[in-house]
């Protein structure tokens, strides 16, 4: 390991208190849940129309607040949602992946890793990178085929082996066209929702670690995904990314987003907004035109 590579490493220390400490307070089911089918990244809650975010939510951590429903897809219709806002000088990036994999990546490397970047046992960053590793090492449910990207490469090489080797892809983000800063408030759609024909998709939520890992997978069961203009109590423009998973009979029971809902699995549609710094990457000629072509 070279010295310019120790020194990127030392530089993305200097972020990741912020971003652990965010992670962790989300680390129930999927070391932070990042994905459609076992947590994702846990920020939603379905609710119908309000005025007001209800009394009860006041008991409910606020990143929960992104789950709803296809019923919910209504202009005018208004709900709480939790928008984390991302800091590229502060997010961890990508490595190349002659350095990702120079790292081992494995839980059972935990304590060496914890002593590669100097964390000690019990502490938050070592809880959110072991829930991390555990994830990414769990089996993928029924019609899901998963992989926890290190880097560029290792991503969008998962992705042409589910489009296909010779495919033409995008990936999709929201995309924030104003923002006051505020990460709760409550949302009203002004359009029509804007549906993306995605016969096919992959979808990436970022995983708390030292360096920034992805974790991709791919659903055999029906989804769609939409852009919802949205337009926050505080002036926030958003243009939305969501995915609507049309089944949920696999899911397990002690999902998140059946408690928000309260809902049972397979009995409704769930549905859930991406974080500006997760990713959708569909097929290059179903993309919507005005979608942001992130890679």
């Amino acid at each position: 390991m070279g010295a310019e590579y120790g020194f990127n490493f030392k530089f993305l220390l200097l972020y990741l208190l912020l971003v652990m400490h965010m992670a962790s307070q989300c680390v129930d089911g999927k070391g932070g849940a990042m994905d459609d089918s076992h947590g994702e990244e846990m920020h939603g809650e379905h609710v119908h129309t309000h005025d007001h975010p209800p009394s009860h939510m006041d008991h409910m951590d606020h990143s929960l607040l992104v789950f709803f429903t296809m019923n919910d897809l209504k202009v005018g219709g208004t709900m709480p949602i939790y928008f984390p806002k991302k800091d590229p000088s502060r997010s961890p990036r990508l490595l190349p992946r002659e350095d990702a994999n120079s790292i081992p990546f494995s839980y059972e490397k935990l304590p060496y890793l914890l002593q590669f970047f100097s964390f000690s046992n019990g502490s938050p960053q070592a809880r959110a990178m072991e829930n991390t590793l555990r994830e990414c090492e769990t089996k993928p449910i029924k019609g899901e085929v998963k992989f926890c990207a290190t880097s560029l490469e290792s991503m969008l090489d998962f992705v042409r082996g589910v489009f296909g080797l010779e495919s033409q892809f995008k990936a999709v983000s929201t995309t924030y066209l104003t923002q006051s800063g505020v990460l709760f408030q409550n949302y009203t759609i002004r359009a029509a929702p804007r549906e993306v024909p995605a016969p096919k998709m992959v979808a990436c939520h970022t995983m708390p670690y030292p360096y920034a890992v992805f974790y991709c997978h791919r659903q055999e069961t029906e989804n769609k995904v939409f852009v919802v203009s949205l337009i926050g109590d505080n002036g926030d423009t958003v243009e939305a990314l969501a995915v609507c998973h049309l089944d949920t009979s696999q899911w397990g029971r002690n999902h998140v987003s059946f408690k928000v809902l309260g809902i049972e699995p397979g009995s409704s549609n769930v549905c859930h907004f991406f974080p500006e710094d997760n990713l959708v990457y569909v097929p290059v000629q179903t993309a919507s035109n005005n979608l942001i072509n992130v890679m």
